[in-house]
């Protein structure tokens, strides 16, 4: 593993170009020059335009969809960087896909998410930075230094901005309990809890909601919305046992399948996400606002460029504590 590099570039694949551009004005620098195409048969063509040689890489490439393809872009791309004499590579995932298949759940499962650790890694990666890993454990997935970065910080900004009087914070099964109390703790808010039952993938059922939630100004934190029936379900089943409004906020917007209908359907006013994953134009919704990461991972880089910790980002900073 290589220790630094002698200077910053900022690599754009084809998942999030968006984010990347503002990743890189954020640090003052232009993004480098290279360009991902395919051949006729769908193969993946990487050509980097400028030299890398001794540089400090990151490239920016979620792996949302096409799931299958933004992974074989960041590794074909990571390939392409250790083979020009890049100093040190950093993937740079701010949604990591594959992360729900963590575990065995029955027999003869595969666990996914360790196997594209494993295929980062032999690509040829020197460190990865993400954000909101769907199960914290993945990071030891990965024989290489991890940063991981939070975007609970972000959306309790926007939150604290809107000043909610009698604002519940709840947490959408009992997984996410751990972040909806970080969250209340943040916001100075209570917690509720919903008691769901999930007979299939993509599939939730309201079992009880744990908590006081009535004539309450109520706030559902969650980490993913994918087909956003969980979501969905239980913004209904909280405004009809009395709830005065109901918001929702998550780090990654998957929004697949029938997800915009149903949040346009459901008892959902606001609906809050960031930029980990773009949104198309034909996703967008007057009730969804998308707050950007782009500080964060541009203050990461830099962080990570001049060898300072990155947890300190959300550490209240004292004299006595290094960078």
């Amino acid at each position: 593993m290589n220790i630094h590099g002698n200077n910053i570039k900022i690599i754009a694949a084809n998942s999030n170009p968006v984010l990347a551009a503002k990743i890189a004005d954020q640090l003052g620098i232009p993004l480098c020059k290279c360009e991902v195409n395919r051949f006729s048969d769908g193969e993946i063509q990487v050509t980097l335009r400028e030299s890398v040689r001794g540089s400090d890489v990151f490239v920016i490439q979620s792996t949302c969809s096409p799931v299958n393809d933004n992974l074989m872009e960041l590794l074909i791309m990571i390939d392409a960087l250790k083979r020009a004499s890049a100093g040190r590579i950093t993937a740079v995932i701010p949604y990591y896909g594959y992360a729900r298949q963590d575990r065995k759940s029955k027999p003869r499962d595969p666990i996914s998410s360790k196997l594209v650790a494993n295929l980062i890694t032999a690509a040829g990666a020197d460190s990865v930075l993400t954000m909101d890993l769907h199960a914290a454990q993945i990071q030891g997935f990965f024989d290489i230094p991890v940063n991981h970065l939070e975007g609970m910080p972000t959306l309790a900004k926007h939150f604290e901005d809107e000043h909610l009087d009698d604002l519940v914070i709840v947490s959408p099964d009992f997984g996410s309990v751990t972040r909806a109390r970080n969250f209340a703790g943040r916001l100075n808010a209570p917690i509720a809890i919903i008691d769901k039952r999930r007979p299939r993938p993509n599939v939730s059922e309201i079992m009880n909601i744990i908590g006081d939630i009535k004539d309450k100004d109520i706030l559902i934190i969650d980490d993913i919305i994918d087909t956003a029936g969980t979501l969905c379900n239980a913004a209904n089943a909280l405004k009809e046992r009395g709830a005065k409004s109901v918001r929702a906020c998550a780090t990654h917007a998957i929004l697949s399948g029938p997800a915009i209908e149903r949040i346009k359907n459901s008892a959902i006013e606001e609906l809050v996400i960031l930029d980990t994953i773009p949104l198309p134009e034909e996703k967008k919704l007057d009730i969804i606002k998308v707050d950007s990461v782009a500080p964060l991972f541009a203050q990461a880089i830099q962080r990570i460029y001049e060898d300072k910790s990155v947890s300190r980002i959300f550490e209240k900073k004292s004299e006595s504590t290094p960078d």
